[in-house]
């Protein structure tokens, strides 16, 4: 069996002002990201490596980026052919300027170049938006099941093997697809609390059951403004009537429990979570500076965070981070132990927040693709980066030479906290601070999101409609 291993990944914020450019991608190519499935040696069969895209979230994709970005791929493609199946790397929330379900049309390119013989499987995120369109030109596929994302490679995994199964069984399986009409912020979904924990861990009441392949619920993606933007469920299987009734069921209890969901921490204002911490007990307190989380797509260099620190004169506080490469190339030029005065952030997401300018010390400079700064504004370090970047690890934090622990507030531009920062949170708050990826979702400007909707029409009634595929 030889089996080809591709995709392009990346979450694509339609209220973001910030454009995904062809220099926010990483183009993988070949062996470079074989190293994604240490699983391979597991089957029998020759895979090829032929190209991966990523991009950290952020605006829309620009149209001739993606063109350019799949003409590659499907190129790669052609040239290694023929294939007995493919297996596509996806996350399933990238929107491309002028296009609807961008996910939709790769995968149907992918079919359109290898023919309706040749199976195809994918991975996802559960974070993912699946149209009809994707679920019509795959043969099976596999998402996430739990947010923090602690399945990863044991779903690309599955997804594989299906794709084996396939072609070891030769049974082209059926697919199941409800939409849901219902999105909400990853930053409410989540499966380490409830409801979301019990809603995943219902899916495993489907995985015994010989008929089904996968079952799949995603959440959706709540910040894309386009008609695909919802929950859904996925159910693969060989009959008919069992994929119907599980997708059913799935979606019904996803369904029944929406009013349920809610933030697993504390929730505030800016100005609130700051008193909160500084009432607490608790050192450090971790705040999740959510609207404006570079991982979910925003822009990462709002300064608003920062301003009100400095305006309840808070003197024990690391702010991780603002994007700024003007600022960073200033501060190159002083060099470390200067002094100098920034107009800081407010440059990619001017819509949020005007720079903020503000006066301090040059601790470290830690040069690199993506230049880091550490500057001191009175008792406050904040790290500025020239590229937006994410800060997930507290080893990400010593590096640069700040000891996270011993300051009384740290705060993370992220929605609910990864692992690594949770376990290290005495207490952790969110606030609802402004930005591209706004958890008040009432609030963002939805014009083309497929009405009606909950929770922006929470007075509807629903009930599930699964649409069965079939091989060609």
């Amino acid at each position: 069996m030889r089996i080809a291993i591709g995709g392009i990944s990346t979450e694509s914020c339609t209220f973001s002002p910030l454009p995904t450019r062809m220099d926010d991608f990483t183009l993988h190519r070949g062996e470079s990201f074989i190293n994604r499935y240490p699983f391979l040696k597991e089957f029998d069969a020759e895979f090829v490596p032929l190209m991966w895209a990523r991009a950290l979230p952020g605006g829309s994709v620009e149209a001739s980026v993606y063109q350019q970005i799949k003409d590659e791929y499907l190129n790669l493609l052609r040239e290694n052919m023929p294939f007995d199946g493919v297996y596509v790397d996806l996350h399933g929330a990238m929107n491309v300027q002028g296009m609807d379900d961008a996910e939709g049309d790769w995968i149907k390119s992918i079919r359109e170049v290898v023919g309706a013989d040749c199976p195809i499987g994918v991975s996802f995120d559960l974070h993912g938006n699946i149209s009809q369109r994707v679920v019509a030109n795959l043969d099976v596929m596999s998402a996430y099941r739990t947010a923090p994302h602690v399945d990863v490679v044991e779903t690309r995994r599955k997804a594989i093997s299906l794709l084996i199964k396939c072609l070891t069984s030769g049974v082209r399986p059926m697919r199941a697809w409800v939409q849901i009409p219902l999105v909400l912020p990853g930053e409410k979904t989540s499966t380490e609390w409830e409801p979301g924990m019990s809603a995943y861990a219902s899916l495993a009441e489907s995985d015994p059951l010989p008929e089904v392949w996968d079952a799949s619920l995603l959440v959706g993606y709540v910040w894309a403004d386009e008609p695909r933007a919802s929950a859904t469920t996925i159910v693969t299987g060989t009959e008919r009537e069992t994929i119907t009734r599980e997708a059913a069921r799935i979606a019904q209890r996803y369904w029944d429990v929406r009013a349920q969901f809610d933030f697993g921490v504390r929730t505030g204002s800016i100005d609130e979570c700051i008193s909160w911490a500084l009432e607490a007990p608790q050192s450090p307190v971790f705040i999740s500076d959510s609207g404006d989380n570079p991982t979910a797509g925003g822009a990462g260099d709002t300064p608003v965070f920062l301003g009100r620190l400095l305006a309840n004169k808070v003197e024990s506080a690391v702010v991780a981070s603002i994007a700024d490469w003007e600022a960073v190339a200033i501060c190159q030029q002083a060099g470390a132990g200067a002094e100098v005065d920034l107009s800081l952030g407010g440059k990619l997401d001017a819509r949020t927040s005007p720079p903020l300018p503000v006066h301090g010390k040059i601790i470290n400079i830690t040069e690199g693709q993506n230049t880091e700064v550490v500057l001191q504004i009175g008792g406050i370090k904040v790290i500025i980066t020239q590229r937006r970047r994410p800060y997930h690890f507290i080893a990400d934090l010593q590096r640069l030479g700040i000891e996270p622990l011993e300051y009384k507030i740290v705060v993370v531009k992220i929605g609910y906290l990864e692992p690594d920062l949770k376990r290290a949170a005495p207490l952790a708050l969110l606030a609802l601070s402004p930005g591209a990826v706004d958890q008040a979702i009432e609030r963002l400007p939805f014009q083309r999101i497929q009405r009606p909707i909950y929770p922006l029409d929470k007075d509807m009634t629903w009930q599930p409609h699964p649409v069965i595929f079939q091989a060609s």
